[in-house]
């Protein structure tokens, strides 16, 4: 399967071109990045440190998207909405790690499922979409009178907060509980802030150093705590999830899919 990657001079590209040049069935078939970085023109996999692969880095995405079956996206929402709309044009499958997506964004988006084959995930680790159905299982399980918190830790240059996995672990339990996520979560701390009110979901975010991404959500109830958590150790568990879940997509209809579709976990 040819893909192509978006953002290919990024961390996250490269670490998909990596992924790509590592795992069976698949090959890099483009790779594209923004007009005016300097990149432009280098062989992508002497940028990603695997040796030439004879796919220069271009600013020309629609030629290269019309020339692939994919594309792996881990930009910014701007430029995830722009992808969108070409992915539809040539009815190939689009796998969507961006965060920071706004409900407007998200839906936007949406309607490109009528031709593309879109999976978006806040966090793209088989691992993490793992822990979110357990998350929903917790949920559903323990009622109200535990207390459900979010705990997020990334490294320093992160710029969003709640992270898109926090938020994917807090629909989870929304889902799990049967209320509104939007409605039901809490973000902002600080002061007197009063009693904790009952039956909401909180986020707790930390970012410093280097940390990759730790995740825990914890159950607080009467005289007992239940904590779920998953720590990532190299940022190529998101990259080799986002493939595979590129080879899943390529034998579906066109649609808008998740992780937990790829997995089989979703209901």
């Amino acid at each position: 399967m040819r893909l192509a990657v978006v953002g290919a001079a990024g961390r996250m590209g490269r670490a998909l071109i990596r992924a790509l040049h590592e795992m069976d069935g698949v090959c890099l078939g483009g790779a594209i990045e923004r007009p005016g970085v300097p990149e432009l023109g280098e062989d992508a996999g002497v940028l990603a440190g695997v040796g030439p692969l004879g796919v220069p880095v271009s600013d020309d995405p629609l030629s290269v998207i019309a020339a692939t079956e994919g594309v792996l996206d881990f930009t910014a929402p701007a430029a995830t909405r722009h992808f969108a709309e070409l992915t539809a044009q040539a009815r190939v499958v689009h796998v969507i790690g961006t965060t920071g997506m706004s409900e407007a964004d998200l839906a936007e988006i949406r309607p490109a499922g009528r031709h593309a084959r879109i999976v978006r995930s806040g966090n793209m680790s088989l691992g993490v979409n793992l822990l979110a159905a357990l998350v929903r299982q917790a949920a559903a399980a323990l009622d109200a009178d535990f207390d459900i918190e979010i705990l997020d830790a990334h490294h320093r240059n992160k710029v969003d907060a709640p992270s898109g996995t926090a938020l994917l672990l807090g629909e989870a339990a929304a889902e799990g509980r049967g209320i509104p996520l939007a409605e039901n979560e809490l973000r902002d701390r600080d002061g007197i802030t009063g009693v904790r009110p009952r039956g909401k979901i909180g986020y707790a975010a930390l970012r410093g150093g280097t940390v990759i991404g730790d995740h825990s959500v914890m159950f607080a109830g009467p005289l007992e705590t239940l904590t779920l958590s998953h720590h990532a150790q190299d940022r190529q568990i998101f990259a080799h999830g986002a493939v595979k879940a590129a080879l899943w997509a390529r034998d579906q209809k066109p649609g808008f899919y998740s992780m937990a579709d790829v997995l089989g976990l979703a209901d």
